[in-house]
């Protein structure tokens, strides 16, 4: 397997503040260490860490930082895929032309947190399509309100951008809200440039235990809609904590995937994330 969407979070040095009122979030750093531990007994040949929405004044540094961590021959990092704001054009390309130093494969610009009106911008549609010209993905993060009104829109003007949609869009499982969601992904799965993520998905779920069966209605539909090929899968470790935990999340997910067969799942697990953040095959990490 290939995390594809590992997060790292270094307190001592950067600020988050969107996880002070989340639980165990809102303590301590997560380190490479801690994602080891916690992985330990999985199969995990690597890992592509997602920028944490760190405050908006440390989101370069962030990169920085983690390019180094990237050094560490046990890091089992292949990639990062940093943040960046493509909203703002002073800075933009020449923040662009830093990332090939720094082992970035990709770019995010977290969007449920900003208002709509962010994605929106034709300033922020200008710079994705220079993503794209430079053969980078965006990934993209929307809540389900977000998917038509918003994301649909943003998906079809940037229609030569390779776009990861992150957490097969955030569906509320938790609420049961299904309907509008399904219709929603089904539409912008018709865009064959735009990837989904399997991730995440656990921490949108009802408190409680949390089992395949639960999910299998959710991850059916979104299979459906992009098929394997354009799947990807990744833990969202360690928001993964507050739904299965990531030992957990990997076990439900062999158990969705069980019944595709060996070539799909390698697709899901491995092939489609090495594809899209152009990966290159280092060997297994310690």
């Amino acid at each position: 397997m290939i995390d594809s969407h590992q997060h790292l979070i270094h307190r001592d040095r950067l600020r988050y503040r969107w996880t002070e009122d989340i639980g165990t979030l809102a303590r301590g750093s997560f380190t490479v260490a801690d994602y080891t531990r916690e992985r330990r007994g999985r199969d995990v040949a690597g890992t592509v860490f997602m920028e944490c929405a760190v405050d908006d004044a440390d989101y370069r540094e962030e990169a920085r930082i983690v390019a180094a961590v990237m050094k560490d021959a046990g890091s089992g990092l292949l990639g990062q895929v940093a943040s960046c704001r493509p909203e703002i054009d002073e800075g933009f390309a020449d923040w662009l032309d830093e990332g090939p130093a720094l082992g970035v494969v990709g770019y995010r610009r977290v969007l449920h947190v900003v208002p709509d009106d962010v994605a929106m911008d034709p300033r922020l549609r200008r710079n994705l399509k220079s993503l794209g010209r430079r053969g980078l993905p965006f990934d993209l993060c929307f809540f389900p309100r977000q998917l038509r009104a918003v994301a649909l829109d943003l998906v079809q003007d940037c229609d030569e951008q390779l776009l990861v949609l992150d957490h097969c869009g955030c569906p509320e499982i938790g609420a049961g809200a299904f309907d509008d969601w399904a219709r929603d992904l089904a539409a912008i799965a018709r865009h064959a440039h735009v990837m989904c993520k399997l991730s995440g998905l656990t921490a949108y779920c009802a408190p409680g235990p949390h089992d395949a069966a639960a999910l299998r209605p959710w991850v059916d539909h979104a299979l459906a809609c992009f098929g394997p090929g354009r799947m990807l899968w990744g833990s969202d470790w360690p928001v993964v904590d507050l739904g299965a935990g990531l030992a957990g999340w990997i076990d439900i997910t062999h158990e969705l995937l069980a019944p595709l067969t060996a070539d799909e799942r390698a697709q899901i697990l491995e092939g489609t994330a090495r594809r899209v953040y152009r990966l290159a095959d280092p060997g297994r990490a310690t």
